[in-house]
């Protein structure tokens, strides 16, 4: 008996150590999960930290290429909008009235005569004057339009003589496959770096505000992504028979520093600006859909002007 009482001890023994031992692995293995984890922590902000600088930089650099202005970038690099408080700065706040004269005052036939004669001489562009007419009478017609047709027939040319023959060129803009809703098109606030992420849409549109002539701005190869996704709330807006409805809101609330044309962090469409739209007609492109033909006037190129 005092053999197995023994024996037993030593075995409550063995098992008591062999607990012990586990206890104390698990207790390692999770301390090192532990720091592992506060370590993955730390790369993150420091990766987050990385990308918010070269995004900072990055637009820096743009805004210094575009305006050739590196006072306004840092007087403005706190803002944030930095493009659309640069163009605040670029018209002095002032709204640029067009001038004409008697010489402006054309008939449709002249008009279009002049620009056709316009396009030949000064830029070597090539267009029939049922063209341009058709160009002019979707103008009056609406706010939005489309050329579509076989690639290399003018589409996206036209357009661009038109900025020059009014004396302000056109922004053309390539749209790209990845859009999927408005944000790829006008931007979208940054929450970690309290910046509003600015595109050359949103810069157009706004600057349009400061102007009252024509302002035309093509949307290149729009049907590479899908119209009624990216473009959803121009197509809605434009259709309002008041344009003061015309507002587009970009950031939920107005605070010092924003640009001077933002209301309520809203944007208000102008009536001068026009949206153009190219589409080309292969398998790399989108259908477009009845409900962005509803709200378009479509126009068809597909053959070259005779030089």
């Amino acid at each position: 008996m005092v053999v197995f009482f023994l024996f037993l001890l030593f075995a409550i023994f063995l098992l008591l150590k062999k607990y012990f031992r586990f206890s104390k692995k698990e207790r390692t293995k999770d301390d090192l999960l532990h720091e592992i984890a506060l370590l993955n922590n730390k790369i993150v902000e420091l990766v987050d930290e990385k990308n918010a600088n070269l995004i900072l930089s990055g637009e820096e650099n743009i805004i210094t290429k575009q305006f050739g202005n590196s006072k306004l970038t840092k007087k403005n690099e706190k803002n944030r909008f930095v493009k659309l408080n640069i163009v605040d700065e670029k018209y002095h706040y002032t709204i640029l009235q067009t001038k004409m004269g008697t010489e402006d005052e054309l008939t449709l036939k002249q008009l279009v005569e002049r620009f056709v004669n316009f396009s030949a001489s000064q830029l070597k562009l090539y267009y029939s004057e049922k063209i341009v007419r058709v160009f002019f009478a979707g103008m009056a017609t609406s706010k939005t339009m489309i050329l579509e047709g076989i690639s290399g027939t003018g589409k996206t040319s036209l357009p661009y003589a038109m900025g020059h023959f009014f004396n302000n060129e056109a922004d053309i803009i390539s749209v790209q496959p990845s859009w999927r809703d408005r944000a790829e098109m006008l931007g979208y606030l940054n929450e970690f770096t309290k910046k509003f992420n600015e595109t050359e849409f949103l810069r157009a549109v706004y600057e349009s505000s400061y102007r009252t002539d024509i302002n035309l701005i093509v949307l290149d190869e729009m049907n590479l992504a899908r119209v009624e996704y990216y473009f959803a709330d121009f197509l809605s807006l434009l259709e309002m028979p008041n344009p003061d409805e015309w507002m587009v809101e970009l950031v939920p609330d107005q605070i010092p520093g924003d640009p001077n044309n933002l209301i309520e962090g809203k944007i208000l469409v102008p009536q001068n600006v026009w949206f153009i739209g190219t589409a080309n007609r292969d398998d790399s492109t989108f259908t477009i859909t009845d409900k962005v033909y509803d709200r378009a006037v479509s126009i068809e190129i597909n053959n070259k002007a005779n030089v």
